[in-house]
């Protein structure tokens, strides 16, 4: 399972992300109890990104639930216990993850509005950009990739 250590790779926007993601929140929708939001970088238009759509899905309780063809990392690997992450493979390389959240969490909240500020500040996006780029370079993994980034979105956020 190569996809599960994937290297960080980042590319130019792409314009088929957005009905990517639509037609995957369909077919999440019946399995989940609230809205299916498209984040992360691909769910902002002219931002490159990392090749792998995320959706965010709301649900009652955060539970051992599976979604037909999506693998779930198990919460102790994830280590994020506001969460239960997903990962939907093709070719042996992840091409989306699924986030299911409550949606009165913090963390629901804070990935709508840092996708929304990048969506209406070009110079902001531009900026993120710069630094996926610089991280994706130099990052040792996909974890340190991510940290990495944390002191950015905590300042657009404080915003």
């Amino acid at each position: 399972m190569s996809w599960t250590h994937e290297a960080v790779h980042i590319v130019d926007a792409d314009p088929t992300w957005a009905a990517t993601a639509a037609v995957l929140a369909d077919q999440v929708a019946p399995h989940v109890d609230g809205p299916v939001e498209h984040v992360g970088s691909t769910a902002v238009p002219g931002l490159a990104a990392k090749p792998i759509v995320d959706l965010m899905a709301g649900v009652e309780v955060l539970d051992g639930r599976t979604v037909p063809g999506w693998h779930l990392v198990p919460p102790e690997l994830d280590l994020r216990p506001y969460r239960r992450f997903h990962v939907l493979v093709s070719g042996d390389r992840r091409v989306a993850h699924l986030h299911l959240m409550r949606t009165d969490a913090p963390r629901w909240a804070e990935q709508l509005a840092f996708r929304d500020a990048l969506r209406g500040d070009d110079t902001l996006r531009d900026a993120y950009a710069a630094l996926k780029r610089r991280l994706a370079a130099t990052a040792s993994d996909r974890e340190a990739y991510t940290e990495a980034k944390g002191d950015f979105v905590r300042e657009v956020l404080a915003r």
